[in-house]
């Protein structure tokens, strides 16, 4: 048995082939794990537990399902954090702060979408404040369904276009102070993330003290990945 690991899924109308692959995966995994852990950016964008839309209706299903027979977490990230318990009712999963505390196989993982370890990103970290206040979640969850579906497209779009024009710029990778900020705060456990779409594994070192960092792959094309953690560790693995 294992606990699996997957992020940055990005799931929409627009993706009929990881959706696909989201619900295959789903199916051959069903009662063969531990546990899986959805950290982060699940859909590529959610705007409320009361959405509709009709691609969501088989892959808030198959979770259902799935949830019976094996326990499922879910990470809200940077695309989908209006994520509620609405939608932990309409998908059995439940839903993890971020960071959480994994211990499992006598060791200790620190699990997190990773948005919040781009500290040089000054805009989008103060955009990540503005949009986890309760108020202002409020205010936005308030509007029409459809014109909470206009924003989600508008900021969507502008995110690709900044995608096109910049590439993986460092800004928006991990900063070392901040990894190393996290990792003193629990005492230096594995790092698990998703959200920088870099997948690779990095060691930190501050003194006499060491972790290693695993970022997971994210989802694109008609292919996907994820980590396996057992009792022998964690390998990346490829999925599709």
């Amino acid at each position: 048995m294992s606990h699996h690991f997957i992020s940055d899924l990005h799931l929409s109308e627009d993706t009929p082939a990881l959706c696909q692959l989201f619900t295959k995966t789903l199916q051959q995994w069903q009662g063969q794990i531990d546990s899986l852990f959805i950290l982060g950016d699940l859909f590529e964008y959610w705007v409320g537990d009361d959405d509709d839309s009709a691609f969501l209706q088989p892959l808030l299903a198959a979770m259902q399902q799935f949830s019976r027979h094996t326990p499922l977490q879910v990470m809200r990230g940077n695309r989908d954090f209006l994520l509620g318990e609405g939608f932990s009712q309409r998908s059995g999963a439940v839903l993890l702060e971020d960071p959480y505390l994994l211990q499992a196989y006598g060791q200790r993982y620190l699990l997190s979408h990773g948005d919040a370890l781009c500290t040089a990103d000054t805009a989008y970290q103060q955009f990540r404040a503005m949009s986890r206040n309760p108020a202002w979640q409020a205010a936005m969850l308030a509007r029409p369904l459809a014109e909470r579906h206009a924003i989600a497209a508008q900021a969507r779009s502008q995110s690709e276009a900044a995608k096109q024009q910049q590439g993986l710029s460092a800004i928006t990778d991990v900063t070392d102070s901040a990894v190393l900020e996290l990792l003193e705060q629990y005492d230096w456990p594995t790092l698990i993330h998703g959200h920088t779409h870099r997948p690779a594994t990095h060691r930190h070192q501050q003194g006499s003290r060491q972790a290693e960092r695993w970022v997971i792959r994210d989802w694109h094309g008609t292919e996907g990945a994820y980590l396996r953690l057992d009792a022998s560790g964690l390998m990346a693995l490829p999925l599709g």
